[in-house]
Parts: structure tokens; C-alpha cells; sequence
């Protein structure tokens, strides 16, 4: 069990997981190659936010969530990982996360990406 990550407020709420909460909050959220410990942990999400509202800036969050998630995969904490892509608002992209862990439960995370 882990403490878990409030996404809003971006510290431990005070409640813990057994789910891939944390782990997909965590590759989504940090840019590729910052983390200290792996530097192979994370997505180039953050270089979207500085792109228009465009179609193929979906493609790309897709893409890049995608490629942050597949560590998942591949050490068999997850089965599979579906990401869809929602313009929620102008500027605001809602990439939704559909993750089926080892034990073919679903879990479902909306995490929204800013653009200008």
C-alpha cells in the first residue's frame, strides 16, 4: 500500500492505494528524464503546453501518454493501457486513462493537459 497522490493538490492526502494511481499520476506529470532516481520516468506532456489547440497536438498527448504508460506493461503491473483524448474546453485537453492492472481489474484516470 502506498500513500496516495492527490492529483489537485499535488501532495499525499492522507489516505493510501492499492491502485496504479501514483504510478500513472507520476509519468504523466513528470517530464522525461528529470527524475532523479529513473531517469527514463516520464512524459513529454509538459512540451505541450506551450502548443495551440490544435488536432494533431491530440495525436501527440496521446502518443506521449502512451509511451510514459508502456513501463507498465512491460513490468507486468498492467495488462493494458488505453488513452482517449477529450477537448474539454479551449485550451484545456482531458487525456482519459483506462488501465486494466494484473488482476484484470479497471482502473480510470482523467488527467488534463494545458495548451494555449
Amino acid at each position: 500500500m502506498d500513500m496516495l497522490i492527490d492529483p489537485k493538490t499535488r501532495d499525499y492526502n492522507g489516505c493510501t492505494t492499492d491502485t496504479l494511481a501514483n504510478a500513472v499520476y507520476l509519468r504523466l506529470m513528470t517530464p522525461l528524464g528529470s527524475w532523479w532516481a529513473d531517469p527514463t520516468l516520464g512524459s513529454r506532456l509538459h512540451e505541450l503546453e506551450r502548443e495551440k489547440d490544435l488536432s494533431r497536438v491530440y495525436r501527440l498527448a496521446k502518443q506521449y501518454a502512451e509511451q510514459a504508460l508502456q513501463p507498465l506493461i512491460d513490468d507486468k503491473r498492467a495488462r493494458s493501457v488505453t488513452v482517449t483524448t477529450t477537448r474539454y474546453r479551449t485550451g484545456l485537453l482531458l487525456l482519459n486513462v483506462s488501465v486494466i492492472d494484473a488482476t484484470d481489474k479497471e482502473q480510470v484516470f482523467k488527467h488534463p493537459v494545458r495548451l494555449t
